[in-house]
């Protein structure tokens, strides 16, 4: 397997955990990541670049002119990693780690011929450690709920920041831009839900428990997008219908 992790930055530079990356590729070095750093006017860019030096052979930075929101970012990401024939499985992560390099390195070795997409589900057990803060977890059900009546799919959660494809579903779901920000991943759901046929789509795909997620806070969400979720969940019904 030649896994490519894809990470959006939006002004990460003091939130962004290189050193936790920086383990992580030493320890797996024919992993590589590649960060996509969206418009930041912070010092993002530079502290990229500076941990790019360190590892050059497992570490890319694509830079974009202009803020493209995280969505569009992980696009950008995707597209440029499909370039290289060499990545046959290709996965995205959120920059905070809220989810660990280490556990979508453990998803990723699940895909094979059968399961071709995985994405990481923050249910609570027993056996895992799931530290999210009330009332994200709680507003986080109401949107769960209606995206899977939108979807018409039993999923417990599409927005985790933990979504492993193989290429072909890759290019499926990364084929054009995104709609809405924040709510890309309903997008990837319904593309490959539409090419691939509805009983298929479920065969081929997996929806594991994290071992382990925690809230870090700060999120980039603003109050007010709570609001204009609803608008955005319309317009992707409305298209991939």
């Amino acid at each position: 397997m030649n896994l490519c992790i894809i990470v959006p930055c939006f002004n990460e530079a003091n939130r962004i955990s290189l050193n936790d990356f920086g383990i992580f590729l030493s320890n797996f070095p024919k992993v590589s990541i590649h960060f996509v750093d969206d418009g930041s006017t912070d010092t993002t860019e530079y502290i990229l670049y500076s941990f790019q030096k360190k590892y050059p052979q497992q570490v890319k930075i694509i830079k974009t002119t202009q803020n493209l929101g995280k969505g569009n970012a992980v696009f950008w990401g995707m597209s440029k990693a499909l370039e290289n024939k060499d990545f046959d499985t290709l996965a995205f992560l959120d920059a905070d780690l809220s989810a660990s390099p280490e556990e979508c390195l453990y998803l990723a070795q699940k895909i094979n011929p059968s399961i071709q997409y995985i994405f990481g589900s923050r249910i609570k057990k027993i056996d895992n450690l799931i530290e999210r803060r009330f009332f994200r977890f709680f507003v986080g059900r109401i949107v769960a709920t209606a995206i899977s009546k939108v979807l018409n799919i039993a999923v417990y959660d599409t927005q985790c920041g933990c979504k492993i494809f193989n290429r072909t579903t890759a290019k499926v779901a990364f084929k054009t831009p995104f709609i809405s920000d924040w709510l890309f991943d309903v997008e990837i759901f319904f593309r490959l839900k539409n090419y691939f046929g509805a009983s298929d789509f479920i065969a081929m795909s997996s929806e594991i428990p994290l071992k382990k997620w925690k809230d870090r806070g700060n999120s980039k969400i603003a109050w007010t997008y709570g609001f204009k979720m609803w608008i955005d969940l319309i317009k992707i019904r409305r298209t991939y219908k």
